[in-house]
């Protein structure tokens, strides 16, 4: 199990700071390239820049909640519950059905 953990490419785990403006705010915000690279997909897949999903999704957490505490932490959840939505469900494989011949046995 470790090894799919800790032969991972290092990029995916190396910090970035992005500075950023939101609503005429200036900010950064520090996450791992994983999750940058997740935020940009995601931003890709809704047509905007990664700036404007930004802004749309602190914006909506700010309607829902009244207030944006730890913004950083809302994004990295926020790419595990879309890698969580986009995984592909790959039915198990069962020990106990019979293995097909060949043609030729």
């Amino acid at each position: 199990m470790c090894h799919l953990f800790a032969h991972q490419p290092q990029r995916d785990y190396e910090s970035q700071t992005r500075s950023l403006r939101i609503d005429g705010h200036c900010t950064s915000i520090r996450l791992e390239m994983a999750f940058w690279d997740t935020l940009e997909e995601i931003a890709a897949k809704e047509g905007m820049s990664l700036g404007k999903f930004l802004t749309t999704l602190y914006n909506e957490v700010l309607g829902h909640h009244g207030e944006v505490n730890n913004f950083a932490s809302l994004l990295r959840c926020s790419c595990l519950i879309y890698r969580s939505k986009s995984m592909v469900t790959v039915p198990e494989f069962k020990a106990n059905v019979a293995p097909i011949l060949d043609a030729a046995e």
